[in-house]
């Protein structure tokens, strides 16, 4: 309710009058919201549960450091192989750690452009992992 309310008093000149009544309008932005935390709750990847830290737990240190090691140059690799676009947009999001907005701004690029980018960068890394025979 306040995420509608705080909406509504940051973008007044969305409501227009002739196209209905202020309540209806009010609800299409509670809609809008609703759907946008569930894609964000969609988005994000699964919790590990307590048996891959149970098998974490169990592997030796020497073993543990070279298979780590062998995954991080695939990875690498996987990355190196995106587009230069994504490549970019992964680098400013995930390993610098910027918004999306931020990283708009720094790339001089639209917010739309970038949340499309990182989606198909995402998607095409897990391609490039997935032919590496490592699994996301």
């Amino acid at each position: 309710m306040q995420e509608t309310l705080l909406r509504a008093w940051q973008h007044p000149a969305a409501f227009e009058p002739a196209r209905g009544p202020a309540r209806a309008w009010l609800c299409t932005v509670a809609r809008h919201l609703v759907i946008d935390a569930h894609r964000a709750r969609q988005a994000r990847p699964a919790e590990a549960g307590g048996e891959a830290l149970e098998r974490a737990a169990e592997q030796t240190p020497g073993e543990d450091e070279i298979e780590q090691a062998l995954q991080s140059w695939a990875v690498a690799d996987a990355v190196r192989a995106l587009s230069p676009d994504h490549r970019a947009v992964l680098l400013e999001t995930y390993y610098r750690g910027r918004t999306m907005a931020e990283a708009a701004q720094v790339l001089g690029i639209p917010l739309g452009t970038v949340k499309s980018r990182t989606y198909y960068a995402l998607h095409a890394l897990r391609l490039a992992l997935q032919e590496r025979g490592i699994e996301p």
